[in-house]
């Protein structure tokens, strides 16, 4: 049997496809299992051991299609349902189980703040694809896998080498950040070294963080996504926004303290999966959510979400689980 699983994009949607992907390879007996995604998201699945072939997506639909058609895929999973997944669908005459986006749900709960959505988990949805074939979810955390055999005295100073605290600062939009004045306050409240993760876009950020908090190593635009990885599987804890590499720390099972600003968990279904110590803060406004995915500013210019959240559960439940 060969089965294609398709998932484009984001960084946090992939991921949690990854439990799907297992179940179908464990389950499944001399299963044959595919994944296409954008080039930009190959790391995901890079050292996979449940995928046998990761395609990417080529700049022309048509490509893509003729060399899917090669195949001759038993069955398609689709997990992003958009135009692209259905073209593909059509052109490749696998039979095929959609995941159900809920758009009009998800409409309505961002536009009136209609609690529509049921509480559950985005990997659930995606299993549901699956149970046509017997597939049942394993219960167990998503995937990641290092591609590096890294080292700590290689990456981090001596100073912050055992029992750190990371900070994921980093998060594409503007809305799903917290001001920095507000992580220096979370940071002087710990009482073990911190490592500022996070990209290029937020390497300023980390400077001024850094400068007013003797705690902090800045490693923000220094380390490679899988270095970052790295740190996070080895660190006591995590503090981190909305953004793919707070997902990805979900793989490790760590103590992981999640802050959510102008987007919620529940409306995409993406709160911490299967980890044991979990702190999700967010305050409740009649303007939150703003969006599904973040925005560039505040529609309403106070940004409360994040500049009234209070610090002291963040810091207690990351002190308290430092051993």
């Amino acid at each position: 049997m060969k089965i294609l699983v398709i998932r484009f994009s984001s960084m946090g949607d992939i991921i949690y496809t990854t439990p799907v992907v297992r179940c179908l390879k464990k389950q499944l007996s001399g299963a044959e299992i595919h994944f296409l995604t954008k080039p930009a998201f190959k790391y995901i699945y890079d050292n996979n051991p449940y995928v046998d072939k990761l395609l990417l997506l080529k700049p022309a639909l048509s490509e893509t299609i003729k060399e899917l058609k090669a195949e001759r895929y038993d069955y398609i999973i689709d997990l992003h349902n958009n135009l692209r997944t259905t073209l593909i669908k059509l052109n490749v005459r696998a039979k095929s189980s959609t995941y159900k986006k809920q758009r009009i749900q998800k409409w309505l709960s961002l536009k009136f703040k209609f609690k529509l959505m049921p509480p559950v988990h985005l990997v659930d949805r995606y299993m549901e694809t699956v149970k046509f074939l017997g597939v049942k979810n394993d219960e167990q955390p998503i995937d990641y896998y290092i591609k590096a055999d890294h080292q700590l005295n290689k990456l981090l100073p001596p100073s912050h080498q055992a029992n750190y605290i990371v900070f994921i600062i980093g998060a594409t939009h503007f809305t799903k950040r917290m001001p920095n004045e507000k992580i220096v306050t979370i940071c002087k409240g710990l009482n073990q070294p911190v490592v500022l993760l996070g990209g290029n876009d937020v390497k300023a950020n980390a400077e001024e963080i850094a400068s007013k908090t003797p705690n902090v190593y800045n490693a923000c635009g220094i380390t490679t996504l899988d270095e970052s990885v790295f740190l996070v599987s080895q660190a006591r804890s995590i503090i981190g926004f909305d953004t793919g590499l707070t997902h990805i720390a979900e793989a490790f099972d760590k103590p992981i303290a999640s802050i959510w600003g102008g987007t919620v968990p529940e409306l995409l279904g993406v709160q911490p999966y299967k980890v044991k110590e979990v702190l999700v803060a967010g305050i409740d406004l009649p303007c939150r959510p703003c969006s599904k995915f973040g925005l560039e500013k505040c529609p309403l210019g106070h940004f409360k979400c994040m500049n009234d959240m209070p610090e002291a559960p963040i810091i207690d439940f990351a002190n308290n689980r430092i051993d």
